[in-house]
Parts: structure tokens; sequence; C-alpha cells
């Protein structure tokens, strides 16, 4: 590959793209605030719904037609799929339990595929629009609805989601049993460099740190809220 055509991390290319999925959620949620259109809020997430699924199947069918990708390959069992549908039906529906999940699994596993993304190709290549099209509208959808909704988890968030996350794990490793494709990075870790790079080579060892490293971001992206809640608690036996 033409080295200036290979994505570099932490590059301009790369910054502008975290710096957008902050910035972004933020001023779609000023921008509902302060309009006066009583659906605004409905027709944005109904958009960043409708461009996740577009992304999707248009780059499924963009692969199918230039690389000749294989069915095995096509299939949806990446986690980041899963966040991705998880986002899409609590943007339309408005539903918290969607919403719940989807924080979880796509502020745990998304935001770090953003921040260490198993990529190879750069700014402008479709591949690399496509990617961040994904990963950064799922966060950015996750952070338009808690914003608008004030949504906040639980701590029975953090077991729901990680009983959602076995029903992912079980269903994902027969998938990658059955197709030889490694979807959830379950039968080898990432060619990119992330934490999965820490875990054991060995793999039933590696399968089990994956969990307790599911758990432990879980148990981190909560750790805000159980903050809270106990300053409040302290504060009002003060």
């Amino acid at each position: 590959m033409d080295p200036a055509r290979a994505f570099r991390p932490f590059g301009l290319a790369h910054l502008v793209v975290i710096l957008l999925t902050i910035a972004l959620p933020l001023v779609l949620a000023a921008f509902v605030r302060k309009s006066r259109w009583p659906r605004s809020e409905r027709t944005i997430g109904r958009l960043l719904a409708v461009t996740l699924a577009v992304n999707y199947l248009g780059y499924e069918i963009y692969l199918g037609m230039t690389a000749g990708l294989s069915w095995e390959k096509a299939l949806p069992f990446q986690l980041c799929d899963w966040a991705m549908i998880a986002i899409i039906v609590a943007l339309l529906t408005g539903r918290e339990r969607w919403l719940e999940v989807a924080y979880f699994w796509g502020i745990g596993g998304t935001a770090q595929a953003i921040l260490t993304p198993d990529l190879k190709y750069a700014f402008p290549d479709i591949r690399f629009l496509s990617f961040f099209i994904a990963h950064s509208g799922i966060v950015v959808g996750i952070a338009f609805m808690m914003v608008m909704r004030g949504f906040r988890p639980h701590f029975s968030s953090v077991w729901r989601t990680f009983a959602w996350s076995e029903l992912y794990f079980v269903m994902t490793i027969v998938v990658d049993w059955l197709t030889g494709v490694n979807y959830g990075y379950l039968l080898h870790k990432p060619e990119a460099a992330s934490l999965l790079s820490f875990l054991s080579d060995y793999r039933p060892f590696y399968i089990f740190q994956m969990h307790l490293l599911a758990l432990s971001f879980y148990l981190l992206l909560y750790s805000p809220f159980a903050i809270y809640d106990l300053v409040a608690a302290n504060r009002k036996c003060a």
C-alpha cells in the first residue's frame, strides 16, 4: 500500500473525526433546545438512524460489488454492529432500555474503535469514511439522546447489559466457528494495537480476560453516576 494512503493514528484526519464525534451531539442538542420546531429532536434522531443504516448497507453493497465480499464476511456480528442496531432502535422508538445497552456497548466498545481503529486506509478513502460514519455515528446518537432525554444508567443497567453481552458472545462464537471469520475478535486479537493486545495469547484465558475487560468497562462507565449518587446521598444526610 502507498504510505501516503495509509491510515495514520492521531493524524490530522483522525483528530478531526474525534473532535467532531465529541462536538456534534452537543451542537445538535443545542440546536434542538433553541429551535422552535417541535419535531426537531425526533427528526434529528431519525436522520441519525437513517444515516447509520444507509452507511452500513451501502458499504456492504460497495464491498460486494468491488471486492467480491462473501456472505460469511458480511454478517452483522461485530459488537459495533449490535451497538448500531441498539442505538437505531433507541433513536426511532425513544426507549431507554435500548439506549441503556447502546450506551455501554457504544461507549465501551465503539469509542475504543474510534481511538484505536483497526483501519488501513486514510481520508478520503471510502473505507475511512464508512468506518468513522458508522462508529462515530453510534457515539453521536448515544450522546445526543442522553443529553436530550437526561438519561442515566443505573447499577442494574450494568448487569442487564452484561447479560446481553453474553448472548452476543454465545451467538458470535458459534458464527465464528461456522464461518472462520474473526467477529468480535473472539478467534484472535485484532491486527491494530488496542487494549486487546495486552491480553493473553492463550485463547481460553484470552476469552476469559475479554469478559473481565467488558465488565470493567461497564463498571467504569457507570462509576460517574455512582459517584454522583453517593455525593447526593451524603448531602441529604448532612
